[in-house]
């Protein structure tokens, strides 16, 4: 199963979320209201207009007077993506962005852990709304080419889901243009064809159509089909993993949030142990109630992949670098400067403590193995009565 995410007007969406006074209204992000430069993106208000990227200001303006116009903040967009793809990175490694706000997402091999397509599609853009109070589209299908026309279905805020077994279905009523390579030239040409659906293209015989455009043609007749074979490729291996929780309400109690790194803890020591991987720097990750974030990072003396080891890194930024003036609504632990080998150093080994809590967590992944994540829990967990734990919102359950 392929995703294609796409956040919806994402930088115009980005500047109405830190300004809330814009929201509702038609935001122009590029250009300026003298008519000078390009538009980057527009607001779903100003878009009503006939306002999209690529135009020149002097139309924006001139189609929509009452635009505002906001230069951009590229490098605040790029923080925001990063944010965004970490979230991706938590369902699965087979990520290919395309932009900034777009990616396609491979989960095929997600479906144990967090369900099929379709459930993994709701729990990101769950996820994009509570954590980074921003909109995306997904469009969930057997390939990129038909995950990338359902995304655009329903925007914004769309979830469109292509059956595997009614793909034709999905296909044949839509026009001609939305096949990828399908442009003006293209285009006019079909119309003096009397093609203007996928369906009227798929009546003709793949010969005809090499005969009439060559291999572009081959192209076109095995898309109108739903044939793409393409692989989600990722642009680089993960250079992190990272496991956080945004809570149902905003916790200032220090025993739950500390509560909540073992368990965070806990469930980025489990995922690097079966990815075989071995972390240098810890990472803390903390978003306020008025969602202010930040980050801290430990280097560690050796690499580990040991939950309790983890759990004391976390603890010791949580308790030495985060001022907690503001109660928190998300906690987060990640691990980065991977080494996969299996030679460590040997004074690690040495240390009876690390070779304890080493086989300790080897038990507690085969018993979880058997019986389930919920099979088992650490002592320290089990001391915080659980009428008294936060509930996460929806994405963690």
């Amino acid at each position: 199963m392929i995703l294609h995410v796409d956040m919806d007007a994402f930088y115009a969406s980005v500047e109405q979320r830190d300004r809330p006074e814009l929201r509702s209204m038609p935001v122009i992000v590029g250009g300026s209201a003298e008519g000078r430069g390009v538009v980057c993106a527009a607001s779903y208000a100003a878009r009503k207009f006939g306002v999209h990227s690529a135009m020149p200001a002097i139309t924006a303006k001139r189609l929509c007077p009452d635009g505002i116009f906001i230069p951009p903040r590229m490098s605040h967009y790029a923080s925001i993506s990063r944010e965004i793809g970490a979230i991706f990175g938590d369902f699965t490694p087979l990520v290919e962005p395309l932009s900034l706000d777009e990616a396609f997402l491979d989960v095929s091999g997600s479906r144990e852990l967090f369900g099929d397509g379709p459930q993994i599609a709701r729990q990101i853009k769950d996820r994009i709304q509570d954590e980074l109070r921003l909109v995306a589209s997904v469009g969930v299908a057997p390939n990129k080419f038909l995950a990338k026309i359902a995304s655009d279905f329903d925007k914004p805020d769309g979830l469109t889901i292509v059956d595997p077994e009614k793909v034709q279905d999905f296909l044949d009523p839509l026009p001609v243009g939305r096949l990828w390579g399908v442009g003006k030239v293209t285009g006019g040409r079909f119309r003096d064809l009397g093609i203007s659906t996928i369906a009227d293209l798929r009546r003709l015989k793949q010969e005809t159509l090499h005969d009439l455009f060559g291999e572009q043609g081959d192209h076109l007749w095995r898309l109108a089909r739903g044939i793409d074979e393409r692989n989600v490729v990722p642009d680089r291996k993960a250079k992190s993993i990272s496991h956080e929780t945004t809570f149902a309400v905003d916790i200032d109690d220090r025993e739950i949030l500390e509560a909540w790194l073992l368990e965070l803890a806990d469930q980025l020591g489990s995922r690097l142990r079966r990815s075989r991987k071995f972390g240098k720097v810890l990472h803390l990750k903390v978003r306020f109630s008025n969602f202010q974030t930040l980050t801290r990072s430990l280097t560690l003396d050796n690499q580990t992949n040991v939950t309790q080891e983890i759990f004391d890194a976390s603890i010791e930024l949580f308790r030495n670098r985060v001022d907690r003036r503001l109660p928190i609504r998300l906690l987060g632990v990640g691990m980065s400067r991977f080494d996969n080998s299996s030679m460590r150093q040997q004074s690690l080994f040495d240390e009876p403590e690390h070779e304890q809590q080493s086989q300790l967590d080897e038990m507690s992944d085969q018993i979880r193995c058997k019986f389930g994540h919920d099979a088992l829990a650490r002592a320290s967990r089990l001391l915080h009565d659980t009428r008294h734990r936060p509930q996460p919102r929806a994405k963690d359950k």
